[in-house]
């Protein structure tokens, strides 16, 4: 049975598509379908205790993680939850997202969106292309709790070229990991043809970063429309006012009538 699955599963990492190095691509597909897409750019920063030059009190730094091109990939897609998950640098680094849709009534009546509901991280200070001389090196796990992002009517995908930053609270000491996303374009549901992204649904930051740019233009065309129609209205105004009579007001000038 799971060599079964493992055939009727497959896993991609397309990054090498991507014209940005930092940003990788992923499609998991099954019985020869795609299930779940995900494009993105992301980053850790993972706060860490070393020891002061006085070898008595800790003081902490950071540590800035990409997401690394190469990572490898497992993916499970379901009617109501999806999950991706990653492991980059011999598995020092994890990152599992999970997905929840779910329905909801409204005013509007029952509708359904999906979100992604969890974010798990997995760390080992011990690696040492980003920790240098962790105290107590070891692994760690930083996650997310009751966590509701990336809302996204379903049907559609998510999109959003700015940055966000999600906090995850890791096991060690309690100290805040932060995740920073960037140029996402994500689907774990009802993807309606293989590799292709249904309609997107873009986040509030980019909505407002395209209102803020096509504002100006909006009231640049009503502000020429009114000068035009102000132009019209004073021209024909202008031309009716030639065209009547004008009856003298001197009466000397009345002197060669009759």
């Amino acid at each position: 049975a799971a060599a079964r699955l493992a055939a009727e599963q497959e896993v991609e990492n397309l990054s090498g598509l991507s014209p940005n190095p930092e940003k990788d691509i992923f499609v998991v597909r099954e019985n020869r379908t795609t299930c779940l897409m995900a494009e993105f750019a992301a980053k850790f920063i993972v706060p860490y205790d070393v020891w002061a030059s006085n070898y008595v009190d800790l003081i902490t730094e950071q540590a800035d993680i990409p997401l690394s091109r190469g990572a490898e990939m497992k993916g499970k897609c379901g009617t109501n939850e999806s999950e991706l998950e990653l492991s980059w640098l011999d598995h020092a680094y994890t990152l599992k997202l999970s997905f929840l849709k779910e329905g909801h009534n409204t005013s509007r009546g029952p509708e359904a969106s999906w979100r992604l509901s969890r974010i798990q991280f997995t760390y080992d200070t011990s690696e040492r292309t980003y920790f240098k001389d962790a105290v107590s090196p070891g692994k760690h796990t930083a996650s997310s709790h009751r966590l509701s992002a990336l809302v996204t009517p379903a049907g559609r995908s998510y999109e959003c070229q700015a940055q966000q930053t999600i906090s995850l609270v890791s096991s060690d000491h309690q100290k805040s990991v932060q995740l920073l996303l960037s140029e996402v374009r994500l689907q774990p549901f009802d993807i309606p043809a293989d590799f292709v992204f249904s309609e997107e649904h873009k986040c509030p930051v980019d909505q407002r970063e395209q209102l803020e740019e096509t504002l100006p233009l909006i009231l640049g065309l009503i502000l020429g429309l009114v000068i035009v129609i102000t132009l019209g209205i004073y021209h024909i105004h202008h031309k009716l006012t030639a065209s009547q009579v004008q009856i003298p007001r001197d009466r000397s000038q009345y002197k060669h009538m009759g």
